[in-house]
């Protein structure tokens, strides 16, 4: 991968990257459309990440299918897929870790502990091998988004880091691997992040900005559906991710909630 990288700039090619865990969906391939429109080659990695999975998470029932995002990947047009092991990435002798102070510590920070320091970890490890100009991101993950972007800005890394929208299925749902573990009756419940999202649009339009309000009629519009268990319900500040008691200019909407065994989550930027 490396040699290939240094051939790749040698020739005055611009890079573009992708990191995955796999199991493609739709919103995989526009992140890789998007490398594509901004790249002259587009490399993706495919790597289960054991760091960032806490001992009770779903490392080892996270679904996995190499064939099928390798012909997935083929088919939008990826120059490179890149499939390291485990052993190759973290040797018996690892010892070394990134970690972003403050952006790390709310929302997903604080119910999946270490999960951050995995991310980063790894992120920058990938970074080092590939070697990309520009590596794109979905903002499904935006606190993930956030950091990846302080590292690169704090460590001087020369790689521009590319924030894609939200791809969700026809009903509003965002698409993620971990849908596949939805039974049919909790994916109509899933629908239930996404439309609580435009509740809050419109309660905000309507008038109501305090925060303490919105997420009382956000909790309960969720746990109206079955199958549903809140991790949070969150209104903050789009940068600091500080939380905030009044939405009086762009809001960060962050949800996290469990529906069967599948922890989901969306978020959306909201503007009074």
């Amino acid at each position: 991968m490396k040699s290939w990288a240094d051939d790749a700039r040698q020739k005055g090619l611009r890079i573009g990257f992708v990191p995955t865990m796999g199991y493609f969906h739709e919103g995989h391939l526009a992140l890789m459309r998007r490398a594509k429109e901004l790249a002259d080659q587009v490399v993706v990695s495919i790597f289960v990440n054991p760091i960032q999975f806490g001992p009770q998470e779903d490392f080892r029932q996270y679904p996995r299918d190499l064939e099928r995002d390798i012909r997935l990947a083929q088919e939008v047009g990826v120059d490179v897929i890149f499939t390291p092991e485990a052993q190759e990435m973290y040797p018996e002798s690892f010892q070394t870790y990134v970690e972003v102070a403050k952006l790390t510590k709310p929302l997903c920070g604080a119910r999946r502990p270490g999960h951050f320091r995995g991310v980063t970890t790894v992120c920058l490890k990938l970074f080092n091998i590939v070697r990309p100009h520009l590596a794109v991101f979905g903002l499904k993950d935006y606190q993930q988004y956030l950091v990846i972007r302080r590292m690169v800005a704090d460590l001087d890394l020369d790689l521009e880091i590319i924030g894609h929208p939200i791809v969700r299925e026809a009903d509003g749902l965002a698409m993620s691997s971990r849908n596949v573990y939805l039974s049919t009756e909790e994916r109509k419940s899933a629908t239930c992040l996404y439309k609580a999202l435009c509740l809050a649009q419109e309660k905000i339009k309507q008038g109501l900005r305090e925060v303490s309000l919105l997420k009382r009629e956000l909790e309960q519009f969720i746990l109206s559906h079955p199958y549903t268990r809140i991790d949070y319900v969150e209104f903050c500040h789009p940068e600091t991710l500080e939380p905030l008691s009044e939405v009086r200019g762009p809001t960060l909407l962050a949800l996290a909630v469990f529906v069967g065994k599948a922890r989901l989550i969306d978020n959306a930027v909201l503007k009074p």
